[in-house]
C-alpha cells in the first residue's frame, strides 16, 4: 500500500503528559509534534483529535460528585488546553496549523466549520479538532469518529501505550494474544475496550477502518501513515 491521503489521529491526553500522571511535558508535546509534522511534510493531510485526561485526571477527584454535564464540559475545555499546546509545537517547526473548536471561543480558536475545515486540510494546514462534539456524554474516541467521517479521513490512527488490540489488557496479563486484523463485530461482542462502544459502531455503520498502534515507538505515526502494517486493523 502507497499509504493514505488524509487520516485522523487520535491521542490521549495522557500521551502529553509524558513521564508524569498529568500536567502537559513540554519534551513530549515537541517530540510529537516532530513525528506529526513528517507526517505533513510528506503530503499526508492530518487531523488531530486530543482528548482531555491529563488535565481533567488532576481535578477528578473534585468531578465525581459533580453534575455529569457539568464534568463533560470541563473535559471538553481541557481538551482545547491540549490541542493548543500542541498546535504551538507544531507551529514552532514551521507546520502551519488551525485549532477548531466545536465550543465557539473566538479569541483562542476557530469555531469548527466543515468546509473550512476540509479546505484548512488541502491547503496543507494541520487541522486539531478541540471541545469533542460539544455535546456531553459523548467521548473524544466519537468525536475523533464524527470529524474523521465529517472531513472523509480514509482511517483513523489510535494511538496507544500498547501495540494492537489484545484479547486481554497485555499490561496485566502476560500471555495476551495480539490480533493483527479482527472486524468491528468482534471487538463490540469482546468488549475489548478499545475506544468506546458508539465510536466503534459509527466506524462499523460506515466502513471507516480504525488502526490501534503503539505511539511509544518512534516512527510508527509514519509508518502508519504510509500504509505499512503497524498494530491491529480495524475493519
Amino acid at each position: 500500500m502507497s499509504g493514505y491521503k488524509r487520516i485522523l489521529l487520535k491521542l490521549s491526553g495522557e500521551a502529553l503528559a509524558g513521564g508524569g500522571s498529568f500536567g502537559i511535558d513540554a519534551e513530549r508535546v515537541k517530540g510529537l509534534a516532530c513525528e506529526v509534522s513528517e507526517v505533513a511534510a510528506s503530503g499526508i493531510q492530518v487531523g488531530v483529535v486530543v482528548g482531555g485526561g491529563n488535565i481533567f485526571r488532576g481535578v477528578a477527584a473534585a468531578a465525581q460528585k459533580m453534575d455529569r454535564v457539568t464534568a463533560d464540559h470541563m473535559g471538553m475545555l481541557a481538551t482545547v488546553i491540549n490541542s493548543l499546546a500542541l498546535s504551538d509545537a507544531l507551529e514552532q517547526m514551521g507546520i502551519p496549523t488551525r485549532v477548531m473548536s466545536a465550543i465557539e471561543m473566538h479569541q483562542v480558536a476557530e469555531p469548527y466549520i466543515r468546509r473550512r475545515a476540509i479546505r484548512h486540510l488541502e491547503k496543507g494546514r494541520i487541522v486539531i479538532f478541540a471541545a469533542g462534539t460539544s455535546n456531553p456524554y459523548f467521548s473524544t474516541d466519537t468525536a475523533a469518529t464524527l470529524r474523521a467521517l465529517e472531513i472523509k479521513a480514509e482511517v483513523i490512527a489510535k494511538a496507544t501505550r500498547v501495540d494492537g488490540v489484545y484479547d486481554k489488557d497485555p499490561l496485566k496479563f502476560p500471555d495476551a494474544q495480539r490480533y493483527g486484523e479482527i472486524s468491528y463485530l468482534e471487538v463490540l461482542s469482546q468488549a475489548l475496550g478499545v475506544m468506546d462502544a458508539t465510536s466503534i459502531a459509527m466506524c462499523r455503520d460506515n466502513r471507516l477502518p480504525i488502526i490501534v498502534f503503539n505511539l511509544n515507538v518512534t516512527g510508527n505515526i509514519m509508518r502508519m501513515s504510509m500504509g505499512e502494517p503497524v498494530g491491529t486493523l480495524i475493519h
